[in-house]
């Protein structure tokens, strides 16, 4: 039986749109414990009301090249999280799932912390009467 990497057979290509790259981050940096969300403009945010659809590539933008991808994603972080850690497991994150299943070499991800997720102060005071 002949091993499948050594047919030599063109059956057409393989390509991957940066919308798909951009989703596949996004739900990467969902996974991130102290990334509240990826943020995103007014306009993203307004059609994601109206369709009810999550956008999960909101707040990241990719650029990408032969085999290789660029990867910017906007961040809203917890209140209380080390940042620089956060980023650097984020970066770890979105670049092994991205590479991992799309095959692409991920040259950068870069991060860019737009603001910072404060609990509401009803959850607190509810906790604390609780306790």
């Amino acid at each position: 039986m002949q091993d499948i990497n050594d047919l030599n057979v063109d059956i057409g290509v393989v390509k991957i749109s940066d919308e798909v790259v951009g989703v596949i981050a996004g739900i990467a940096a969902s996974e991130v414990k102290g990334i509240a969300n990826t943020a995103s403009g007014f306009v993203n945010d307004l059609t994601q009301k109206i369709s009810g659809k999550k956008n999960n590539a909101r707040g990241v933008k990719v650029t990408l090249d032969e085999d290789s991808a660029i990867i910017e994603l906007n961040v809203v972080v917890e209140y209380g999280v080390k940042i620089p850690e956060v980023a650097a497991e984020l970066q770890e994150n979105v670049k092994k799932t991205v590479e991992a299943l799309t095959g692409l070499n991920v040259e950068n991800v870069n991060i860019i912390v737009q603001n910072i997720y404060i609990p509401k102060a009803e959850n607190a005071i509810s906790s604390e009467s609780e306790a």
